[in-house]
C-alpha cells in the first residue's frame, strides 16, 4: 500500500491530496463550495455540501493517481477548526447551516461572557481568550435558534462537530462520533490541562455533554471507512486541525520552532513542547497534537483576514480576475503610495480581539491607483502577521529564529520578501507549500506505521527558498508607524456607529 490520503476540508474549498512515502504529492484533487452571508459579520456552510464536495475529491484524486483503495494505507483528515455543525443522530442531517469560524454573530454573547467576569475561568481552562470565533457560542446560538433544538438535545439526539468530526461520521456512515485533541481544544468547551471537556463550562454555555464527540489521539485507527463509498475500508488514522497540520507537516515538532499559515486567514503557530505556556499577549494556548500518551502544546495568533483580502480584490472590486495577478499588479507601482488597508471584514483577530473592527482604507489621493490597492492588500497580510510575531516573542521564552512560512499567498515572492523586511527576521518557504495535508497524512502514516516515527519524517528531504531581510530598520519602522495608526482607526468602527 504505498499512498497516504490527505482529506483538506478547507474554508472554501475541499482538496484530497494523495502522497507517496516520500512525502511526495502523486495527485491533486479540488473543488470550491459556496459561502454563505445571511446578514453582515455572518458567514455560513451548508454542511452536506461540504460532505459531497470532500467525499468527490477524495474519488478524484485516487482516479488521477490511477489508485485503488487497496492501495491506500490509511486516509489523514484536516478541516477548518472552529466552524460548528449540529445534526440529528438519528436521521444524520444538520439542523442548521454549519456556522464558519470567521462568523461574529455571537459577539454580543461573548461581551456578555466578559461582563460576567468569566474570562480569567476560560482562558485557564481553555487556553483561548472569550470570542465568537470558537466554537462555544456557536453551539449556543443554534440551540437556542433553531425550533425545539434544545429539548432534542436534552434527549440526546444531537450530536456537535467540528468539521473533522462531521466528516468521520459520514465516512462511517454515522457509527463513529469523534474529535482529535487538537480540535476539541478550539471549542472553548474544552480543559486542556485534564484534556477533557468540561463540565463548568458546558453548563455556562447551557451545551449538554451527550452532544460532545469522544476525543481522540492525533495519531491512531479511529475506524474504516464504509465500503460503500467508493474508498474500500481504508483506515482513518489521523485527525488535526489544519493549523495543528500545518506544524505537524512543517516538521516543526520541536519546542521553538514556528511556521505561519496563509491562508483565508494567516495563523501563525510555535511549538512550545509538553507545557502549556500561557498568553500575556493577546494569543491563544493551544493543544498542538497528541501522539502516544504524549501531548504537546503551541501558542497561536489567528488573523482572520489573510488571503481573502485578495479574494476580495478579485471578486468584490473586480481589479483582479485571478488572484494570481495580485502580485503583477502591485508591482505596478514602487511602493504603496501612502495607501495602508485594514482588512478587518469580520473583526480582528490575535493580538488585537477587535470584534467591532471593519475594514478601512487609508491615505488615498487622486493619484491612488489599483497598483497602490493591490500593494496596500498585500502588505496588510504582511503587518498583521508581523503583530502576531511580536506577541509571540513577547510571551515565549523561545525566540523565534526563522519563520517556516505555506499556504497559498506563501507562493506570492513579493510578498515573502516584505515579509521578512517587515519582520527582520528569515522566512522559509518548503518546495511542497501543501504543508497542512502533509501533516495530516504524516499523522495517519504514523498511525499505522507507514513511517516509522516524527524522526524520520524530519529526515526526508525537503527543498525549500529562504528570504532574508534586506529593507533599512529605519524605513521598516515607519512603514509599521503608519500601519499602526491605520489599525487604530479601524478599530470599533462598529461599535463607534451604533453610539
Amino acid at each position: 500500500m504505498p499512498y497516504i490520503l490527505a482529506l483538506d476540508q478547507g474554508t472554501t474549498s475541499s482538496r484530497a491530496i494523495v502522497f507517496d512515502q516520500q512525502g511526495a504529492i502523486v495527485a491533486v484533487a479540488q473543488r470550491e463550495f459556496e459561502q454563505i452571508f445571511p446578514q453582515p459579520g455572518w458567514v455560513e456552510h451548508n454542511p452536506e455540501e461540504i460532505w459531497s464536495s470532500q467525499i468527490s475529491v477524495a474519488i478524484e484524486a485516487l482516479s488521477r493517481a490511477q489508485a485503488r483503495p487497496r492501495d491506500v494505507a490509511a486516509i489523514g483528515i484536516t478541516n477548518q477548526r472552529e466552524t460548528a455543525i449540529v445534526w440529528n443522530r438519528e436521521t444524520g442531517k444538520p439542523i442548521h447551516n454549519a456556522i464558519v469560524w470567521q462568523d461574529r454573530r455571537t459577539a454580543d454573547y461573548c461581551g456578555q461572557l466578559r461582563a460576567q467576569g468569566q474570562e480569567k475561568l476560560i482562558q485557564n481552562k481553555t487556553g483561548l481568550l472569550i470570542d465568537s470565533y470558537f466554537s462555544g457560542t456557536k453551539i449556543a446560538w443554534i440551540l437556542d435558534h433553531v425550533e425545539g433544538a434544545h429539548k432534542l438535545a436534552q434527549a440526546g439526539k444531537l450530536a456537535f462537530g467540528t468539521v473533522d468530526s462531521w466528516l468521520v461520521w459520514n465516512l462511517t456512515s454515522g457509527r463513529v462520533h469523534i474529535t482529535d485533541i487538537s480540535n476539541a481544544s478550539r471549542t472553548m468547551l474544552f480543559n486542556i490541562h485534564t484534556c477533557r471537556w468540561d463540565d463548568e463550562l458546558l453548563k455556562l454555555l447551557n451545551v449538554p455533554a451527550s452532544m460532545m464527540p469522544a476525543v481522540r489521539s492525533s495519531s491512531e485507527v479511529y475506524s474504516e471507512v464504509t465500503t460503500t463509498l467508493g474508498l474500500g475500508s481504508v483506515p482513518i488514522a489521523g485527525i488535526a486541525g489544519d493549523q495543528q497540520a500545518s506544524l505537524f507537516g512543517q516538521c516543526c515538532t520541536a519546542p521553538g520552532l514556528a511556521k505561519n499559515t496563509y491562508g483565508t486567514g494567516c495563523f501563525m503557530l510555535q511549538n512550545t513542547g509538553t507545557k502549556a505556556v500561557a498568553s500575556s499577549n493577546r494569543l491563544v494556548t493551544t493543544v498542538a497534537w497528541k501522539i502516544g500518551d504524549k501531548t504537546e502544546y503551541a501558542l497561536e495568533g489567528s488573523v482572520f483576514v489573510g488571503g481573502a483580502v485578495v479574494q476580495w480584490l478579485r471578486d468584490g472590486l473586480g481589479l483582479i480576475r485571478t488572484s494570481g495577478e495580485v502580485e503583477q499588479l502591485a508591482a505596478s507601482v514602487p511602493d504603496n503610495g501612502g495607501v495602508y488597508m485594514v482588512p478587518a471584514f469580520v473583526g480582528l483577530g490575535a493580538p488585537h480581539w477587535d470584534a467591532y473592527a471593519r475594514g478601512s482604507i487609508f491615505g488615498l489621493t487622486r493619484g491612488s491607483t489599483a497598483g497602490h490597492l493591490a500593494r496596500a492588500a498585500l502588505e496588510s497580510i504582511a503587518y498583521q502577521v508581523a503583530d502576531l510575531l511580536d506577541a509571540m516573542q513577547r510571551d515565549a521564552a523561545l525566540p523565534i529564529k526563522e519563520m517556516r512560512v505555506d499556504g497559498g499567498a506563501s507562493a506570492n515572492e513579493a510578498l515573502m520578501q516584505f515579509q521578512a523586511d517587515i519582520m527582520n527576521i528569515s522566512v522559509v518557504r518548503p518546495e511542497v507549500t501543501e504543508t497542512t495535508a502533509l501533516g495530516a497524512a504524516y499523522l495517519a502514516g504514523l498511525g499505522v506505521s507507514f513511517w516509522r516515527d516524527a524522526q524520520a519524517l524530519a529526515a526526508m528531504p525537503r527543498g525549500e527558498r529562504r528570504f532574508e531581510p534586506k529593507m533599512a530598520r529605519s524605513q521598516a519602522a515607519l512603514l509599521r508607524e503608519q500601519w499602526n495608526k491605520a489599525l487604530s482607526r479601524a478599530k470599533a468602527w462598529e461599535a463607534d456607529a451604533k453610539a
